[in-house]
């Protein structure tokens, strides 16, 4: 009763003045007693027939309504069964109180009569026993009306609801007996599934006990596959709520059902061409069932890898690849997110997984005589799409293609054959009879003909995958040399020397106004330095071709120290110079580790060096990596906004050339992150040791400094005074140092000297 006085005040304060609160609240109050007292059956029809209008339109009739007549209709449900109007009556009125009126508007936070509504419903006492004995009444109407009241009750109040449900006896299971009803209620019955098994993990297991997956598979036969309207994703969505995160169950659908049933729904019937927003919407839905399955579980639990490589296994086996590889290469005309989702599956289905990535490779698209393998198919994708979301989820397959699969990367790497200039040119409609190699090599060197480094930098992206991790590819691409764009521009140049002149390029691609040309010029750069850092890697070869160019350091300093580049490249740039002093093997004057150091004291300063790093690590791109938050459940309120994908907004990046390009999340995820923060200890290690003890320019033997037969006394003096000079040099350079470091010191204490 406090609750209800209260509620009654709160009536008051809605209506506004004395006079207004008592003219609703008397009439209201009128038509219950009517509905509880009359004597006449029509009358009281009557009664009810009005207060259900009346609460429909009006906020104020439902704050009052809501205030005293909860048990009167509870009444009339519970001893009047019998008469079938009245009962309608009372659940259309009850429904009506509970859902919020639409033309309505007022502040923000105004009270919320359907809502308080629903909190008080739930509250009353055998009210969801009562709702659910309704469901075995003959009438229709009954059965309708009381599952939409139910739905509306679990949208407003979901965990007392889920709580009264699972406390009465058999309350699951009237509720299941109702999707073997007619259509409309079986529909009904299905939506409220699924918002009852959202996150009740009680619920889900007896729904699953209950053979639901059987009644979810018949259901979307009967509505006709992807093509069926959104009774197929409700069905899916009931599905998606029961395997998510739950491996036992994934095994029992595996088991029971398999997986037929559910790649079926990805073959496209119909008009294959024509992709309406619930078709859209259905594809989605199976793909992210899909992607649970891949999943295989919560992540504590012990089963989740073996679950899931089990579902990567028949999944593939039952020719989901086909259906996947249709939908996000073959299928150029279906929506851009189902091309998308398509394509990350495909790559998921691969990582880690051998036989299902020898499978991908076999696999070939087209049709003859146009045929040709699926990975050059893949690789034309990213090479040729509009949307920077689509790049990224074909590029996502080649980087789990090739992780941990060097068989895989040298297979690619050995197509990586130089052609002459004018076949690497040809026009891109002659692709489909070139190799995975030349393509690839087309990509990285199509920007001398446009001027556009977008296709490059894709192109570079994947190449730093076949070469991760993998020293016999990185020096196989190493001898790689491309012919010059025009013979008086010299003769043939090695693949990395180019692909540093496409990165200082990038920095330059200005227009008249100063800003630059293309939004690809802010991903372009950090791609480019990625591949280059994990080219590098490991990999002494790969240094020594890079110093061979000298302008190369002075380049990287500069771009190190240049502040209008993201804090992002500086880092990258930074790593990229750490790599030439930690792999660097050679001996040779002004290439060799002490010198490199030395130019990065001299040109930025170590203290500023190091920064560097500190900056990368906090930038948006590092950052993002580390708290990648996972994907967003599909459901019927979120759904039409999932199923279209906008990609970043060029007019928001072009202008913002201090912050890094949004699309660089998605391209530097955690693995590579960390890749680079293993990198910096060693580098900071490495700096600090040869800094701290430098290489001897003067190789003092004592031999030397007799004068030796034959040799004048002005020749032996002249001897020893420039041996001594040099030894001078040699004690101011180690002065300098010791200033320099001192200085450091003052500045930073030893933090630069202790490795992250």
């Amino acid at each position: 009763m406090d609750l209800v006085s209260k509620y009654q005040g709160v009536v008051g304060r809605v209506f506004g003045n004395e006079n207004s609160s008592s003219n609703e609240d008397s009439y209201v109050e009128r038509l219950l007693d009517r509905i509880s007292n009359g004597v006449l059956a029509e009358d009281r029809r009557t009664a009810i027939v009005e207060l259900q209008s009346v609460v429909t339109e009006s906020r104020a009739a439902q704050l009052a309504f809501g205030a005293m007549g909860f048990p009167v209709l509870l009444t009339v449900l519970k001893e009047e069964r019998d008469d079938v109007e009245m009962v309608r009556g009372a659940l259309e009125t009850l429904l009506s109180a509970l859902n919020p009126i639409e033309h309505a508007k007022g502040p923000k936070n105004e009270i919320q009569p359907a809502l308080m509504n629903s909190d008080l419903l739930s509250r009353e006492v055998g009210s969801i026993s009562l709702f659910l004995s309704l469901l075995s009444e003959e009438d229709f109407y009954v059965r309708y009306y009381t599952l939409q009241l139910l739905t509306a009750l679990l949208t407003n109040s979901p965990n007392r609801l889920q709580e009264a449900i699972l406390s009465i006896p058999r309350g699951i299971t009237r509720l299941m007996d109702m999707l073997m009803d007619r259509e409309v209620i079986r529909n009904e019955a299905l939506l409220l599934l699924t918002y009852l098994t959202r996150e009740a993990e009680e619920i889900q297991k007896i729904v699953v006990f209950e053979g639901v997956f059987e009644k979810i598979f018949s259901i979307i036969r009967e509505e006709g596959g992807s093509e069926g309207g959104v009774v197929v994703q409700d069905c899916l969505e009931l599905l998606n709520n029961l395997i998510r995160n739950n491996a036992s169950h994934q095994v029992l659908l595996r088991e029971t059902m398999g997986f037929d049933p559910l790649i079926s729904i990805l073959k496209l019937r119909g008009s294959t061409y024509k992709f309406t927003q619930q078709k859209t919407i259905n594809l989605l839905s199976v793909l992210e069932t899909i992607n649970l399955l891949l999943n295989g579980g919560q992540e504590a639990d012990p089963g989740k890898d073996n679950n899931s490589l089990t579902n990567k296994t028949v999944l593939v086996q039952k020719k989901v690849l086909d259906h996947l590889l249709m939908l996000g290469v073959e299928s150029q005309w279906a929506p851009v997110a189902v091309r998308c989702a398509s394509l990350r599956f495909i790559g998921d289905l691969v990582v880690s997984h051998p036989n299902n990535r020898d499978a991908l490779a076999s696999k070939v698209l087209g049709e003859e005589p146009q045929v040709e393998p699926a990975l050059n198919s893949i690789l034309r994708v990213i090479l040729r799409t509009a949307s920077m979301q689509e790049f990224v989820a074909a590029d996502y397959i080649f980087k789990s293609f090739c992780e941990k699969n060097p068989d895989g990367q040298t297979m690619l790497a050995s197509t990586l054959i130089p052609q002459p200039h004018s076949i690497n040119h040809a026009p891109r409609d002659e692709e489909i009879n070139m190799s995975f190699g030349s393509m690839l090599l087309q990509g990285l060197t199509w920007s001398e003909s446009d001027g556009d480094l977008e296709t490059c930098c894709r192109a570079a992206s994947v190449l730093s995958h076949l070469l991760k991790d993998n020293i016999q590819c990185k020096e196989r691409v190493l001898r790689l040399e491309l012919e010059a764009p025009m013979p008086s521009l010299g003769g043939p140049e090695p693949l990395m020397q180019r692909m540093v002149k496409y990165l200082a390029l990038a920095s330059s691609m200005k227009s008249k106004d100063g800003k630059t040309s293309s939004s690809g010029y802010l991903y372009s750069q950090p791609i480019i330095l990625k591949l280059l850092v994990i080219w590098l890697s490991d990999c002494p070869s790969a240094v020594q071709c890079f110093l061979d160019s000298r302008p190369h350091v002075t380049y990287l300093l500069e771009l190190v120290s240049n502040p209008t580049a993201t804090a992002c490249i500086r880092g990258l740039a930074a790593v990229l110079l750490g790599e030439c002093v930690i792999y660097n093997k050679t001996t040779e004057s002004g290439k060799d580790p002490f010198s490199i150091v030395d130019a990065i004291s001299q040109k930025v300063g170590l203290t500023s060096y190091f920064l560097k790093f500190d900056e990368m690590q906090k930038s948006s791109v590092f950052n993002s990596a580390k708290s990648a938050m996972p994907r967003k459940s599909l459901t019927r309120s979120n759904a039409a906004s999932m199923a279209e994908i906008e990609d970043v907004d060029e007019k928001e990046t072009t202008d913002q050339k201090s912050e890094d390009h949004p699309l660089l999340v998605l391209m530097f995820d955690l693995q590579f992150v960390s890749f680079v923060k293993g990198l910096e200890a060693n580098i900071r290690e490495q700096i600090v040791e040869i800094y701290s003890h430098p290489k001897s320019q003067v190789a003092v033997v004592p031999a030397e400094l007799e004068q030796t037969s034959g040799e004048s006394d002005g020749e032996y003096i002249k001897r020893l005074k420039i041996f001594v000079e040099k030894q001078c040099h040699e004690i101011q350079d180690i002065l300098s140092r010791n200033a320099t470091l001192a200085e450091d010191l003052a500045k930073t204490g030893w933090e630069w000297f202790v490795p992250d």
